[in-house]
């Protein structure tokens, strides 16, 4: 997969193409992308995803407070592993947004991706104030000389996913339901960095996880089991995400006990993915009943990765 952010670097070739901003990159999305794929393949045509940054409630609605399921890296991540030729990442702005329903078909679609096939969504809405429907863009399709293939609502509906129902089922803490939804693992990508030692002290050395990107939605607080592919290897844990009440802590971070592993990977960027959660973050009524409460955490998720793996 090639990625471009200039849509001026663009080859002159001639492509599907679907859009939208693929938040989560869930099963719903995936169904559209596999057709968009195989349509590439079957038309002699490239498939291209053309998508958005930043979201754009983020650039529209000031005060929006949206989270995301994946940062734009993440999101690049999942894409390269489906199969598609290209992923466009044009950056959203005030500007774009005004550009008209016809000249976005015109600049972006006709002179700049050469579609011959657009990919749609029977619902979906484009062009200055979100004006223009499916109708439009087939009026378009028709004035401009490529084909609208228009994915039905049943299409749509088989799948009974969405990016909110994704994002509520995290902040709940619904691990599984998230993963089953999307696909794959919920995954948290950030930098290790140096933490106040505590773990340490208590027995269970972890990782701190700095995570950049603050539109990224953060899981309900409480411990998980995790993996993590380090150098190649798959390496199980598990997580804390919360403010550590027992110890006074008054910041939320994010915590990582990897089991059998003393590999230095301090500043390395990683990805956690989390498999299942094993409870609320408690305030517990002294260090050594934490102690004893991070031993059973420990038995609980080798007992689930053994069980996985068997």
């Amino acid at each position: 997969m090639k990625t471009k952010r200039n849509l001026n670097t663009l080859p002159n070739k001639k492509t599907v193409v679907t859009i939208g901003t693929f938040d989560g990159v869930h099963i719903g999305h995936q169904k559209i992308i596999h057709r968009l794929i195989n349509t590439g393949k079957l038309e002699g045509l490239q498939s291209v995803i053309l998508t958005f940054f930043p979201h754009p409630r983020m650039v529209l609605q000031k005060d929006s407070n949206i989270k995301l399921i994946n940062t734009i890296d993440e999101r690049h991540d999942i894409l390269e592993g489906l199969g598609l030729d290209y992923l466009v990442i044009k950056k959203f702005t005030q500007e774009f947004s005004r550009l008209s329903a016809e000249d976005f078909v015109k600049d972006i679609l006709v002179d700049k991706l050469n579609a011959q096939k657009v990919i749609i969504g029977y619902d979906h809405r484009f062009g200055r104030n979100r004006n223009a429907d499916i109708n439009d863009l087939k009026t378009f399709g028709e004035n401009y000389n490529f084909e609208v293939e228009e994915i039905s609502a049943q299409d749509i509906n088989d799948v009974a996913v969405s990016s909110t129902k994704i994002r509520t089922a995290i902040i709940e803490g619904e691990i599984d339901k998230a993963n089953t939804y999307l696909g794959y693992k919920f995954m948290l990508t950030g930098k290790v960095t140096k933490g106040r030692g505590l773990g340490r002290k208590l027995g269970y050395p972890t990782a701190n996880i700095e995570i950049e990107e603050d539109y990224k939605i953060m899981p309900k607080r409480g411990s998980y089991i995790i993996s993590s592919i380090i150098k190649d290897n798959t390496v199980y844990g598990m997580m804390n995400i919360g403010i550590n009440p027992t110890v006074n802590g008054n910041k939320q971070t994010i915590e990582v006990h990897f089991f059998d592993f003393e590999q230095d990977i301090y500043q390395d960027t990683i990805q956690i993915d989390l498999l299942q959660r094993i409870r609320d973050e408690e305030k517990f009524e002294s260090v050594e009943a934490l102690k004893r409460q991070l031993a059973l955490d420990k038995k609980t998720a080798l007992d689930y990765i053994s069980n996985q793996n068997a």
